[in-house]
């Protein structure tokens, strides 16, 4: 939390105005005590109205100003709670915006989710009743404890054993609860990665009659979930009754005792009234600090949580003096002795990958399913960056350059088409913001994508669901290449990009694309050979290395995994 304290920094003005708020309701709650033992003393006993009157005139003005103060205390605090909220989800989303895949290994989508949305709502409810609480508790506690001494002192004793009784009582509540708010914020991020991967999956759970399946997953994950959260309850459920049967009994003792003392005349009824009402604001301080022993624990966890996002240390960074790219020539594409390897794991994904890619020619990846060409991808966009050798733009390591100028120069159609909800123009746009309706009607004929756009009532401002859930996945690829040949970038990346796309679709695709990638580097990762046979270089990859290079015929005849793949898609051919 203390690490997290820096984020306060913006609000100190409005923060010193919440304490003095505090101040003066405080004080004006520790006067009306007095006041009231007056009345009884003197205008009471002494049969004065006129003191009566006036004295319950200033307990009016009094309790009006601690009104006002309390309103105000309310209001900063709540604008002081609101803003740290937004600025720390924003510093989060900025943090989680900056991660490579190597921290989305780290850290699971429902995770971060969770740090974004619950873990920092426990946090500005902290804050929010902390100002108030924790600020407001001790002022009231040391005020109460001061007045009912100024009092009586023989009756101090009270006040002693209360405190004492209520200090080990939060002190057991917050050993039993600690713990278990780490397992709810933990099973809170367990749920939500179910949940997650049930409506994402629908389909596939639906299609393996699955239903009962995950929800005896989510049910599992769920009474886990009630589970500690009814511990927690019943814990502090037992603590309310417990406190009030503490303010009972020391209500009950002062009045006791203190009628013995009114017998012997060495105190007033007022008095004894007055030192009631302080003990209870002393009980009603320590109620308020064991509220906060609850919601501090579980703001603590949740601090932690989102400091860890706050501390991870990026794996692929920015130089400190970044180069820039020769805007006046195109960008050409090479690997040199390229390896890479995942975290935790001991065998290399790459091994001495070497390639180049020229601006006006197209380089075809293939290989058998975990062969290492999405992941060779990846590093081109510094996704990852490579454990050994070098990827270069341009003849400079993508490591010398910021990643927003790398990726400015390259329009990428990842293996999974994504959409975000919108409108067609707006995923058409989101590359190139700027790009005019010709552009943008230009690149969705080239992808094929304007015959289906044409059936759409809205056309071009038809929306798109989260996901591009309400078009196909044929669909969703043509607006994802469409968005890629809007930007008209230097180098064009083609992972898998037409699975979904029938032969007679994407041979017309592929005839369109020459128009926009004539003058640049192209690479086409496909399990298709139909897809990438034309390449001006076709490289083979098995295992994470080069099997093969050259064209179609010549790895025909001199790469024999090559031929394997080609004679289990094209036998004809083979034959």
């Amino acid at each position: 939390m203390v690490k997290l304290s820096r984020y306060l920094k913006p609000f100190t003005l409005i923060i010193i105005l919440a304490i003095g708020s505090l101040f003066v309701q405080a004080i004006c709650e520790l006067e009306l005590p007095k006041l009231m033992a007056k009345i009884v003393n003197i205008g009471i006993q002494q049969n004065r109205n006129d003191y009566i009157v006036d004295m319950g005139l200033i307990m009016i003005a009094i309790a009006l100003i601690g009104a006002v103060a309390a309103v105000l205390v309310s209001l900063f605090s709540s604008r002081i709670a609101a803003g740290f909220g937004r600025d720390l989800r924003r510093c989060v989303f900025a943090r989680i915006q900056g991660f490579s895949n190597a921290e989305f290994d780290q850290f699971s989508a429902a995770g971060l989710i969770t740090r974004c949305t619950n873990d920092i709502g426990q946090i500005q409810m902290m804050l929010q009743m902390g100002i108030r609480f924790l600020c407001y508790a001790p002022i009231m506690g040391i005020g109460g404890i001061i007045m009912a001494v100024l009092h009586s002192v023989s009756l101090s004793w009270i006040i002693v054993l209360a405190v004492i009784i209520l200090s080990g009582m939060v002190a057991v509540v917050a050993s039993m609860v600690t713990p278990r708010f780490t397992l709810i914020q933990n099973l809170t991020d367990k749920l939500n990665l179910v949940s997650r991967e049930g409506l994402s999956g629908m389909m596939v759970v639906r299609a393996f009659n699955a239903q009962e399946h995950e929800k005896q997953r989510f049910d599992g994950v769920n009474k886990e979930l009630a589970d500690a959260n009814r511990f927690v309850n019943r814990v502090l459920n037992t603590m309310w009754p417990c406190m009030t049967l503490i303010m009972s009994g020391v209500s009950v003792l002062i009045v006791w005792f203190g009628a013995k003392q009114i017998a012997g005349l060495s105190m007033q009824a007022g008095d004894i009234i007055a030192y009631i009402q302080y003990a209870l604001l002393v009980i009603f301080a320590f109620m308020m600090i064991s509220i906060m022993f609850v919601w501090i624990p579980r703001a603590v966890v949740s601090g932690r949580r989102i400091v860890e996002v706050l501390e991870t240390e990026y794996v692929v960074t920015d130089p400190a003096s970044p180069k820039s790219f020769d805007g006046t020539k195109k960008a050409a594409l090479e690997f040199r002795n390229v390896k890479f390897r995942y975290a935790g794991v001991k065998e290399n994904a790459l091994r001495d990958v070497s390639l180049t890619v020229l601006p006006g020619r197209t380089t075809a990846i293939i290989g058998p399913t975990g062969s290492g060409k999405s992941t060779l991808v990846n590093l081109i966009l510094r996704f990852y960056d490579a454990s050994e050798g070098q990827v270069l733009v341009d003849g400079l390591d993508v490591r010398e350059v910021s990643q927003h100028e790398l990726r400015a120069r390259i329009g990428y159609v990842p293996q999974k088409a994504e959409l975000l909800s919108g409108t067609v123009w707006s995923n058409l746009r989101y590359g190139s913001p700027g790009a005019a309706s010709g552009e943008l009607e230009a690149a969705a004929a080239a992808a094929q994508a304007m015959e289906f756009i044409a059936e759409m009532p809205e056309k071009f401002d038809a929306p798109v669901a989260q996901g591009g859930s309400n078009v196909s996945g044929g669909q969703k690829q043509r607006l994802s290449i469409a968005r890629a040949l809007v930007k008209r970038p230097e180098i064009y990346i083609f992972d898998d990009s037409f699975s979904a796309l029938d032969f007679k679709t994407d041979l017309l695709l592929r005839r369109a694309l020459k128009e926009y990638t004539r003058e640049s580097a192209v690479i086409i990762v496909s399990q298709r050979v139909s897809a990438i046979m034309n390449a001006d270089e076709i490289i083979v990859l098995e295992n994470g290395a080069v099997a093969g290079r050259g064209v179609h015929s010549s790895l025909m005849q001199d790469c024999p995994q090559y031929a394997e793949i080609v004679s289990s898609q094209l036998p004809k051919e083979s034959s």
